[in-house]
């Protein structure tokens, strides 16, 4: 992990060298101007695009009328420029080998597109091929499993434990992204492969509707003992009742989030544009912006883009 975008080292060199500027008493506003924008950086680490096809995206049933159409990079642009929105991760949302090249596409024709979190068959036997052949498709990052989908126990065969052991061998992330009541597998996957980079989805998926939060809190402060584990704040409005925001249920959720991962292991999100089966994104924005106002101006720097900079090695 490790690194940074060159569009993000650009504004900090300019920055770099207009306080040099500034030191001889010149031109002391653009280095207000270029700190605002600094301040600004927000990275959605959760985005997903599709063209909607009724067979292939079944798990789209027909009472989220919301997301049951085509949602693609120009419609994304949208809330990129409304919510100062510097870039995003476009992650997998089909299990097939030509979502991955989709994405991939999708953002060689879009630079906000910093990086893409693909799908790949972690139980092939022509597994290595195809990371070695990944190997020059720099933007992928990482990849990830609908495990939700799997029964208990998927992550933890043999074939898929040494297939994830082999993204880590190329360099790449995987996101967990499991439900509260299958977080115990996430534990044993992570004690497994302690080396491995993991980001827990959508704060683990804990089910606001019950509110019954002792098992996933249980299994929440296991997975922060691991420093290789972030954890993504994303998704939450779809948790609860969608029609209408639990904030105090969402900030119990991120009190105990932050309190066992820490500033520097919680990764902004959204889940566009599933979480519009919840909310809208500006909601989302303001929602998420009022809880990290308690946190010093670096720390809510390293929240909404720093810690995805590191993580996904943008």
């Amino acid at each position: 992990m490790g690194g940074i975008d060159v569009e993000i080292s650009a504004t900090v060199a300019q920055f770099e060298a207009w306080r040099k500027v500034a030191v001889d008493g010149q031109d002391i506003f653009i280095i207000n101007f270029i700190s605002e924008k600094i301040d600004k950086m927000i990275i959605d680490s959760h985005v997903h695009f599709w063209k909607f096809d009724p067979n292939r995206d079944s798990w789209i049933t027909k009472d989220m009328t919301a997301i049951r159409k085509d949602f693609l990079p120009e419609d994304f642009s949208l809330y990129l420029r409304e919510n100062n929105i510097n870039g995003c991760i476009a992650v997998q949302a089909d299990q097939s080998d030509e979502e991955t090249a989709f994405l991939v596409n999708l953002a060689k024709e879009n630079t906000f597109i910093k990086g893409i979190v693909g799908w790949i068959d972690l139980t092939s036997d022509k597994l290595e091929e195809s990371l070695q052949n990944y190997q020059s498709e720099k933007l992928i990052k990482g990849f990830r499993h609908i495990a939700e989908g799997e029964e208990m126990g998927f992550l933890l065969q043999k074939k898929v434990l040494n297939g994830i052991a082999a993204l880590h061998e190329y360099g790449y992330t995987f996101d967990i992204l499991l439900r509260q009541d299958q977080l115990s597998d996430a534990v044993k996957l992570s004690e497994k492969l302690p080396d491995q980079p993991f980001i827990l989805d959508h704060c683990g998926k804990p089910d606001l509707k019950i509110n019954d939060f002792k098992n996933w809190k249980s299994n929440i402060s296991e997975l922060a003992q691991n420093p290789n584990i972030y954890c993504k704040i994303s998704g939450l409005l779809t948790q609860g009742n969608w029609n209408m925001i639990d904030e105090k249920a969402i900030f119990d959720v991120l009190d105990f989030v932050f309190s066992q991962f820490g500033i520097r292991r919680v990764v902004f999100g959204s889940d566009w544009p599933v979480m519009l089966l919840g909310g809208n994104y500006r909601s989302w924005i303001e929602l998420i912006s009022e809880y990290v106002s308690q946190f010093s101006k670096e720390e809510q720097e390293f929240f909404f883009s720093g810690n995805a900079v590191e993580f996904y090695n943008l």
